[in-house]
């Protein structure tokens, strides 16, 4: 009888275990549109204002792209920890180039004395990216609770942080245009900068 009762159980929890994980690659979905929408909005008011931290959270949102593909190929069960690995690394070279991208252009912008100009269009998406991102992130965070999963927890958290960086960079962007405090700029760009290296470390960790 509780052999039959268990049995019963677990077949009535399929159908939600299913409809979760569904959910969870809906998110997912969702936060890879965002992203790739977010590469050409911030690429255009990079180029416009000359924003060092608008190329830098672009940037960050190319990397994002790549780690939500690495989490849904693992939602939808594929095999193969040697792919997850290199995409583990690939994410970890691709945070230090962003590092080194954003050192190299900063020393450049303060050498030069380059002062980067207001941008409404860049103001708007990191306002809208901000609420995005948080929203994600606690849905992300109930779905993986729910379901056990312990890389959609994780990645609910890079999220978090996500919206966070964006923030960061929000603030930069606004003080330079409201108080012309040019120097906000690339010191929101240092944010993403350290938060590259450290989830740089984090990647290549994960994949050793």
């Amino acid at each position: 009888m509780r052999r039959i009762l268990g049995q019963r159980a677990h077949a009535d929890s399929a159908p939600a275990a299913v409809a979760l994980l569904r959910r969870g690659l809906a998110l997912e979905y969702a936060t890879l549109c965002w992203n790739v929408v977010g590469v050409v909005v911030l690429g255009i008011a990079a180029v416009t204002a000359g924003s060092l931290a608008l190329a830098a959270f672009g940037v960050d949102s190319l990397i994002e792209i790549v780690a939500s593909a690495v989490v849904v190929w693992q939602l939808k069960g594929e095999e193969g920890s040697a792919r997850e690995r290199r995409a583990l690394r690939v994410i970890a070279i691709a945070f230090v180039l962003l590092a080194a991208y954003i050192a190299i252009q900063a020393a450049v912008s303060i050498a030069s004395g380059t002062h980067s100009r207001g941008s409404v269009l860049g103001i708007a998406w990191l306002a809208v990216t901000l609420v995005a991102m948080l929203t994600l992130a606690a849905a992300k965070r109930d779905a993986g609770r729910q379901l056990g999963n312990v890389v959609l927890q994780t990645e609910a958290r890079m999220t978090v942080i996500d919206g966070a960086l964006a923030a960061a960079v929000l603030l930069g962007v606004v003080l330079n245009a409201a108080a012309g405090w040019w120097w906000a700029d690339p010191l929101s760009a240092a944010v993403v900068l350290v938060y590259g290296l450290r989830e740089a470390r984090h990647a290549w960790a994960e994949a050793s």
